[in-house]
């Protein structure tokens, strides 16, 4: 599998590493502002980007070619979604696993996470090459530090599969930074609330998980932070990876993207009119351009006039291209999954 040393970072790094274009060059998407954008991605077939508002209770998406956004109001906050091969997308609800197949459609339950919605709920996740959903935990109480780590496959006749990867017990809080290698063969997943992304050796025939290893570490948020100090480059959120390996990753509360090599080295920091981007993807025709989501809605009145643009979803060229998103995968009749022990 190769080696691969972890980046320990200081905030002077993450904050003052530039080999990127400046805070001028990102364009808007669309003017319309979430609460808390999140699980951006570009579907080519309809040539359109998704996203959702997690507490707004939406899937968004836009033609970002006429500049028009459509909206599909949902029952319960979704967490992340994916498009299905068959058509439509899987979403990670409060309360479940659901596919609809077709915008707006009807939502049919295929799978439960171990949880309990009251205080936990699916945050960050995407599919992998085979089509297998992976949808990452949080714990919104902050207490319990039961984040987790689910993989749903419902790619065989019967019921979907569902695996607990990464344990509840892991004493971690939320979960972010899903990504897989452009090799296939690393699966990186990080706890924000730790500051730290981790890999492990990645077998995408089998989903088995091994030798697990820190691959990006920050400095934690300094004692007494507020939002608008500075000081602070910001924690992993949600993340993607390019054709030549690079992990790109937005940094909640720290105003940027950074890109890191494959060995974990910092290879650019991208300064952003966001104080918290949360997620990031490639897309477009080449897929060459970077799109990344925002908080907005749900932070400070101060915050979101110092940062108008919180909330909407911002977009830039970059020189390499991404890798193109991976499609949900089931059979024709999927029912209700049962939850498989190992967590």
């Amino acid at each position: 599998m190769g080696t691969m040393s972890s980046c320990v970072l200081t905030a002077e790094k993450i904050m003052n590493t530039t080999a990127a274009p400046a805070e001028a060059l990102w364009q808007t998407v669309s003017p319309h502002r979430c609460y808390l954008g999140e699980s951006p991605f570009w579907h080519p077939q309809e040539q359109m980007l998704y996203w959702v508002d997690i507490p707004g209770k939406q899937v968004l998406r836009a033609n970002v070619y006429m500049g028009s956004v459509e909206t599909w109001d949902l029952p319960t906050e979704p967490g992340c979604i994916a498009p299905a091969s068959a058509g439509g997308l899987v979403l990670a609800l409060r309360d479940g696993i659901f596919r609809a197949d077709t915008w707006g459609g009807p939502l049919q339950q295929i799978a439960r996470l171990d949880i309990n919605p009251a205080n936990t709920r699916a945050n960050d996740g995407k599919c992998d090459t085979q089509g297998r959903f992976w949808v990452g935990t949080m714990d919104e109480t902050r207490q319990l530090k039961n984040a987790a780590l689910y993989c749903v496959d419902a790619r065989g006749p019967g019921q979907p599969r569902v695996d607990c990867k990464v344990a509840p017990s892991w004493d971690k809080t939320t979960a972010n930074g899903l990504a897989f290698s452009a090799d296939d063969r690393t699966l990186y997943w990080g706890d924000s609330s730790s500051h730290t992304v981790w890999a492990w050796d990645f077998d995408a025939t089998t989903a088995n998980m091994a030798q697990q290893r820190p691959f990006i570490e920050v400095p934690a948020k300094p004692a007494g932070w507020q939002p608008l100090h500075a000081g602070y480059g910001g924690r992993p959120d949600g993340a993607t990876v390019d054709v030549q390996g690079n992990y790109w990753v937005a940094m909640y509360e720290g105003q940027r993207v950074c890109q890191f090599a494959p060995d974990g080295t910092l290879l650019a920091t991208m300064p952003t009119p966001l104080l918290c981007p949360t997620m990031v993807c490639l897309g477009g025709e080449d897929l060459k351009t970077l799109y990344v989501t925002s908080a907005g809605l749900h932070r400070s009145t101060a915050e979101q006039v110092a940062y108008p643009l919180s909330g909407t979803v911002l977009s830039i060229r970059v020189e390499v291209a991404g890798l193109p998103v991976n499609f949900f995968h089931d059979a024709p009749g999927t029912g209700t999954a049962k939850i498989r022990p190992g967590c």
